[in-house]
């Protein structure tokens, strides 16, 4: 790869215009305006200090800027991500603040590290582990997931559980102690969240997050026993390589390897988005670099892993986002107020930041998307209901593996199963069609023509041979059988033997047996198994209605 492939701004950089530095700029301040509420808000439901939420969005960006291929891709502490390191972290930290943040930071750099090393491999493909269908379900299991943590805080309860189900419990029995006031300023900061629907693109929860902390300072809601932010430590964050030793590798490389899966195959799903929108390509496995850059740089800088989200790259895209270069201003901006305005945050109240919270990630919940895959294709829409159930059972990190690996079974099981086509003449015509789509197709007389739809692999060679057997049983007066092969692109060494024990049982019932229609690789197969042998290797690439016409 030359250098211009690997460090994409060699590319954008040489075609930047002028104009577009006016678009990066509001596009950068946008970003940054967006980010300090939701970054504040994330780094809570991680169980960080808010500061860290910042250092993300930061340090993230920059690492993205320099090694990602998408130009409005935006990189930063997300919900799912931000969910997964307060479930394991926490259990890792047994309650050390000062271990939990170190090893949030060894969790980034772990990330950062695998990146690496499925670029060294091209590991894209990881990209097709996770279907859509599986993320609709993800998404809304993540969704519910994390509302569920959040509804405490707005009640002003304690709150507790070790999942969704029991976190419902829990929060059931102790909302006899709801804080009114609480609950008001969390509902008052989710109706004014809804202004994002007016004015898409605005800094309305920033808008949001000044007014509360205007209020909450005039009316002296501190004092009153509100829960709010706190003092959030002014400057920038100090670079150190994170310490390995506290950790196992089999206790840190389920966590960072369920956030790089999480993260990439996300972030290269909102990025190829984005690249359609602008009419440019992105190159997969060149993210792997981008995604790793930006965990390694807030690695350095204590924070903790962060991806590429669609709701953020949004934000970035609507304020005219042209390169990357927006990526770095929202950074610059980011660290003025780090550097000056964090006093300003000491009032906020955490009720608000769970409205930030609720009101970002209700979105998750795709109604629309699990009705359709119910409508149209049962099998993803169990795909979706798996993944969507097991991250409510067992967490987001647990959950998505859990999906993944259904999502291969269900494959399997659809692959195992695949459709045979009897076939029959169409009337008055030389064609040929599935009997079981065209009620009016003429049987043929003495023969009996199937066409596996399918590659002929062991995971359903024998369901093929199954359905023919018994269909021949059905059929006495069969005296030819013919298999077209043009639905198979191609077979394996069970294949291969499926159609030897065919061909045997046939032979036995005084039954020819023909192939047609077979493609290249299976003709190679077939033939250096020997089994042109058995068959005449002549017709086995011959059409289908040929064979038959010449059989009637």
């Amino acid at each position: 790869m030359n250098s211009r492939g690997i460090f994409p701004p060699a590319q954008w950089l040489s075609g930047y215009k002028a104009d577009w530095i006016r678009y990066d700029m509001i596009a950068g301040v946008t970003l940054a305006a967006y980010a300090i509420p939701v970054s504040l808000a994330y780094a809570a439901l991680a169980g960080l200090p808010p500061q860290v939420g910042i250092y993300g969005y930061m340090l993230g960006g920059i690492g993205y800027a320099l090694l990602g291929s998408s130009r409005q891709l935006a990189v930063g502490p997300t919900s799912a991500i931000s969910l997964m390191v307060a479930a394991t972290v926490g259990a890792l930290a047994a309650g050390d603040a000062l271990r939990y943040m170190q090893i949030a930071s060894i969790a980034a750099l772990a990330v950062a590290c695998l990146c690496v090393i499925a670029w060294i491999f091209r590991l894209s493909m990881l990209v097709r582990l996770i279907s859509d269908s599986i993320l609709v379900g993800f998404k809304a299991g993540a969704g519910l997931t994390i509302i569920m943590t959040q509804l405490p805080s707005l009640f002003g309860v304690a709150g507790g559980g070790r999942n969704f189900f029991d976190r419902v419990v829990t929060l059931v029995s102790q909302l006899g102690g709801t804080q009114w006031i609480v609950l008001a300023i969390g509902l008052v900061a989710i109706l004014l969240l809804q202004g994002e629907r007016l004015w898409p693109g605005r800094p309305v929860g920033l808008a949001v997050v000044i007014l509360s902390v205007i209020v909450a300072t005039v009316l002296g809601l501190p004092a009153l026993g509100i829960p709010v932010t706190g003092e959030i430590p002014k400057g920038l964050p100090s670079i150190a390589v994170p310490t390995f030793g506290l950790l196992e590798f089999d206790e840190l490389f389920p966590l960072a390897a369920g956030i790089m899966l999480l993260a990439y195959v996300e972030g290269v799903a909102a990025a190829r988005s984005f690249a359609a929108k602008h009419g440019y390509v992105i190159d997969v496995r060149q993210e792997f670099l981008g995604l790793g850059a930006a965990n390694m740089a807030v690695a350095f800088g204590h924070g903790y892993p962060v991806a590429g989200g669609l709701s953020q790259s949004a934000v970035n895209d609507q304020a005219g986002a042209k390169t990357p270069l927006a990526l770095i201003i929202c950074s610059g901006t980011l660290a003025i107020c780090l550097l000056f305005l964090t006093d300003l945050l000491t009032n906020l109240p955490k009720a608000v930041l769970a409205a930030i919270v609720c009101t970002a990630v209700y979105r998750l919940i795709d109604i629309a998307a699990l009705t359709r895959m119910w409508r149209i294709s049962r099998i993803d829409f169990y795909a979706a209901a798996i993944a969507l159930v097991s991250v409510l059972m067992l967490g987001i990190l647990q959950g998505i593996l859990l999906a993944a690996l259904a999502s291969i079974f269900l494959l399997l099981a659809r692959a195992s199963q695949p459709n045979v086509a009897i076939l029959g003449r169409l009337p008055g015509t030389g064609r040929y069609a599935d009997s079981a789509r065209h009620s009016d197709v003429e049987p043929i007389a003495g023969v009996l023509a199937f066409r596996p739809e399918a590659s002929l692999l062991y995971i359903n060679a024998e369901t093929v041979m199954e359905i023919v057997l018994a269909r021949v049983r059905a059929l006495p007066d069969t005296k030819t059988v013919v298999c077209g092969l043009s639905s198979s692109p191609f077979i394996d060494l069970a294949g291969v033997k499926m159609l030897h024990d065919l061909h045997g049982q046939l032979v036995s019932r005084g039954i020819a047996f023909e192939i047609v229609g077979a493609r290249g690789q299976v003709r190679d197969v077939l033939q250096a198994d020997g089994f042109a042998e058995k068959t005449d290797s002549a017709n086995w690439t011959r059409r289908m209605d040929s064979m038959l016409g010449d059989l009637m």
